[in-house]
């Protein structure tokens, strides 16, 4: 998921959160992080290959650092031997309420012909690393895995196990999703009191200058519906008013002007009225309005123009897909539609879509659901996690403002959330918050962000493992 900020398209920051460079790891250690990065890179993880090799590689530099056998565990599915997984433990002062990493392996499809760069190569150029997996998330892998190596030799021993999980299948298309399966088939190996996703969350960055830190504490949730109409046909010269085509188009328009009723979250709320103390003028008015409670409805129809900060006030429907017709001097018999929605913690597939049937407003639509969603609820941005974030994030960037964030795709936090267990998206990159590149051609990660997000990854092992 991660490589698209939560929010953009604000107002410029009014202040720029200026300090000394921040930490970087020890010479050896960040040659090392770089070189499981390219390591990893190189390895074809799509969805076509699979992940095992990737998992594999992860399992032998651990156990070439010296990790015991029994604890760098690698498992695939039966039926899909090129999705594997590979978990790892490293034993705390007590195995009670461990705190479980996870790491995504596989990567979205990348054409060489598409890309000025061979996308399963790390190139280096102009100060950034390119290369499919770059952002997405084969950099959070390796500063894991590296993180891992540096705390084991310097005999570090946290308060509660940690666990890291380095999973398949978390890009859409997948058919054997690794938590999923490990939350299956290996419950007790993976269960956790906390969750730390590096799959989202980061640092934004706007002209160079860092704005604000992300913790994500939430995100949608993705349900898809069929719209279908029938009408009998004919011959194209004589048309008539039951048409399968129109009326699908017509409550198409009726779905396109429909707006879901505003909802806050606890994420959302603390959201806005962070992003207000950053904005002047009236942005930072209706921002501060719509995070009261009951929200100002007038303030959010105001932000709502912005796509973006729409999605974050409303659970949203799009059509996606259209067909409709057989033959070009034919009527058309039949027409399809495909809308996704993306809900928002706490709405449910049952209500999404009596409001639908309602705006279509025609019986002759036939609406149903594609398939049950994968619910994700909240984990709340409580004052516990949010200072331990705060403080984390400051030892390495003073005083940047933390904001609890929900994002509008979905992670695997979706699997450990529905299982229980509070999960959060906490990683140490920063992003200009006009880059877009993962999933699209020419991926990459700024060195310098690379190398600070290794120094966080090793201190977000050590913070989130601590009793204090």
């Amino acid at each position: 998921m991660r490589g698209l900020p939560v929010i953009l398209g604000l107002a410029a920051a009014t202040t720029v959160w200026a300090a000394a460079a921040p930490p970087l790891p020890p010479t050896a250690d960040q040659q090392l992080a770089r070189d499981m990065l390219q390591g990893l890179v190189q390895i074809n993880t799509t969805h076509a290959h699979g992940s095992t090799e990737a998992a594999k590689a992860i399992q032998g530099w651990l156990l070439s650092a010296g990790f015991a056998a029994s604890d760098v565990i690698f498992l695939a599915p039966p039926d899909h031997p090129s999705k594997g997984n590979v978990l790892v433990r490293y034993h705390g002062k007590q195995a009670k309420d461990p705190v479980l990493f996870l790491g995504h392996l596989d990567v979205v499809e990348a054409k060489p012909e598409d890309w000025s760069v061979d996308p399963f190569k790390l190139t280096q150029q102009d100060g950034w690393f390119y290369g499919r997996g770059t952002i997405d998330m084969k950099d959070g892998d390796a500063a894991l895995v590296e993180s891992l190596i540096r705390l084991k030799r310097e005999k570090f021993v946290p308060d509660h196990d940690v666990i890291v999980a380095f999973t398949a299948d978390e890009e859409a298309g997948g058919d054997s999703n690794g938590p999923a399966f490990l939350l299956k088939e290996h419950r007790d190996l993976i269960d956790a009191a906390l969750v730390v996703n590096l799959d989202g969350g980061g640092g934004s960055t706007k002209n160079g200058e860092r704005q604000f830190y992300e913790i994500g504490t939430s995100e949608k949730t993705y349900v898809t519906f069929t719209l279908e109409t029938v009408s009998p046909g004919g011959h194209g010269s004589l048309p008539g008013p039951d048409n399968a085509i129109y009326k699908l188009a017509a409550g198409l328009g009726r779905l396109e002007a429909f707006k879901f009723p505003v909802a806050l979250t606890a994420t959302t709320r603390a959201s806005f009225d962070a992003l207000a103390a950053l904005e002047s003028g009236s942005i930072a008015a209706d921002m501060h309005a719509v995070a009261q409670s009951p929200p100002d409805l007038a303030a959010a129809e105001r932000l709502s123009q912005n796509v973006r900060l729409n999605a974050q006030l409303r659970t949203t429907c799009v059509a996606t897909l259209i067909s409709g017709g057989h033959a070009e001097n034919a009527l058309p018999q039949r027409a399809k539609a495909t809308i996704q929605c993306r809900m928002l913690p706490g709405d449910s597939a049952a209500n999404v879509q009596s409001l639908l049937t309602s705006t279509l407003a025609d019986p002759a639509i036939r609406l149903t659901l594609d398939a049950a969603p994968i619910v994700s609820p909240e984990s709340p941005p409580t004052p516990q996690i949010m200072k331990k974030v705060a403080l984390l994030a400051h030892s390495m960037w003073p005083a940047v403002p933390i904001i609890p964030t929900m994002a509008t795709g979905f992670s695997d936090d979706r699997q450990t959330r529905n299982a229980g267990m509070a999960s959060y998206d906490i990683s140490g990159v920063w992003q200009d918050v006009d880059e877009n590149r993962a999933h699209g051609r020419d991926e990459r990660i700024g060195i310098q962000s690379f190398d600070e997000s290794v120094e966080f990854t090793y201190r977000l092992l050590k913070a989130m493992s601590s009793a204090k």
